[in-house]
């Protein structure tokens, strides 16, 4: 079993293009469609669990699907694997930054890749939710996280908002004394909702020195707090690094990012590079190990919680209405991804042919981002 996890999660770790929405959906074909080790039902309580917990979604899915394989040998071995293959490819071009000064043609890249991550986006969606959309309840749930979503709501309080008022209803449904655990879940969405608010209780003094000790302990506490999106830790970054201890400059920062939007695996290797271009590979592994290691304990407490709460009515309606709108959420990034992607007619041709293709033949997705990628190189090289 830990040998079929550890190849899964490093081939996808290092295949895996277009940021987490498309790496959870390629888990979802690797690991429900076309492995079985999970089924749909299991995979979105998973999705729910994961948007809860502070962190990088895709490398807790790995965390997740890994501990409900092997168990806590399983955790880790997915987790790492999934990690380390983007740690390697993201150092290697850190160093040739340093060295050079120049990045690999990233535009290029995203242009030809994005559109193919919407159609991969696309069919997951489409899957889950005929699973997730139990009712009409739900489904309205859904498109109502998906409008405030759009309206620029942070998830957070839209996946508590929508597992209260699921969770809430199958309470009155059912006219039982389910008080305790209504309050219980009231409990959790209060706690989850403060952590929203962590950063600002952290102490924003300036370590004496970029050094690989101040570097963990900076991530640490970045991992241990951040929701959302790999832009969401570019304004922590920004407003820290650049602003306000003049460690990188805006363009070393941009730099960050794009090479952890372009290579494969988390987005949040963005970490690695500030390492390597701070303090060399001793803080490219500082940086590393801070930002990560609290999505391996966050996962460790909530994964053994995930079945206990399948087994109330009432926490299993809460974990519903979780699920339909971290759905919702993927959709809504998805709609943002397509109207910054599908900009001529080669970018929604390339969207079309990449849906057809997994609609129709289920061709393995990570061949189609790959495909992608080059397809934006061979245009750009064309154009010179």
């Amino acid at each position: 079993m830990l040998p079929d996890l550890a190849w899964l999660f490093s081939r996808l770790g290092a295949t895996a293009l277009g940021g987490p929405a498309a790496h959870i959906a390629m888990m979802e074909d690797e690991v429900v469609t076309r492995r079985r080790w999970l089924t749909r039902e299991q995979f979105l309580d998973l999705l729910g669990a994961t948007n809860l917990i502070p962190g990088p979604n895709s490398t807790e899915m790995a965390i997740h699907i890994g501990y409900l394989r092997a168990g806590w040998p399983g955790l880790i071995v997915a987790g790492a694997c999934f990690i380390v293959p983007a740690v390697i490819l993201v150092t290697s071009i850190a160093w040739a930054y340093v060295r050079f000064g120049s990045l690999p043609p990233v535009s290029a890249i995203l242009y030809g890749v994005k559109p193919v991550v919407i159609a991969i986006v696309a069919q997951a969606m489409w899957h889950l939710a005929r699973t997730a959309v139990k009712t009409k309840a739900l489904g309205l749930i859904g498109a109502a996280s998906a409008g405030c979503a759009l309206a620029g709501i942070g998830a957070l309080p839209i996946l508590a908002a929508a597992g209260a008022v699921a969770g809430f209803r199958e309470w009155l449904w059912q006219g039982q004394r389910r008080i305790a655990t209504a309050l219980a879940l009231a409990g959790i969405a209060t706690a989850v909702l403060l952590a929203q608010f962590a950063p600002a209780a952290v102490s924003s003094r300036q370590p004496a020195a970029p050094g690989a000790g101040a570097l963990f302990l900076y991530f640490l506490k970045v991992g241990s707090v951040l929701y959302g999106s790999g832009y969401v830790l570019l304004a922590f970054l920004q407003k820290d690094l650049v602003g306000q201890w003049r460690w990188l400059t805006s363009r070393q920062l941009l730099d960050a990012v794009a090479v952890g939007q372009i290579t494969p695996g988390p987005v949040f290797t963005t970490a690695t590079f500030v390492g390597y271009i701070l303090t060399g590979l001793r803080g490219a592994f500082a940086a590393t190990v801070g930002i990560f290691l609290p999505s391996f304990f966050f996962c460790a407490i909530s994964g053994p919680l995930v079945p206990r709460l399948r087994r109330s009515r009432v926490a299993g309606a809460f974990l519903d209405g979780v699920n339909v709108a971290s759905l919702a959420l993927m959709a809504a990034v998805a709609w943002e991804l397509g109207r910054a992607a599908l900009v001529d007619v080669c970018t929604v041709l390339t969207a079309l042919a990449s849906a057809l293709v997994l609609f129709r033949y289920r061709v393995n997705s990570v061949w189609l981002v790959s495909a992608g990628a080059l397809l934006g190189l061979a245009l750009s090289w064309r154009s010179l």
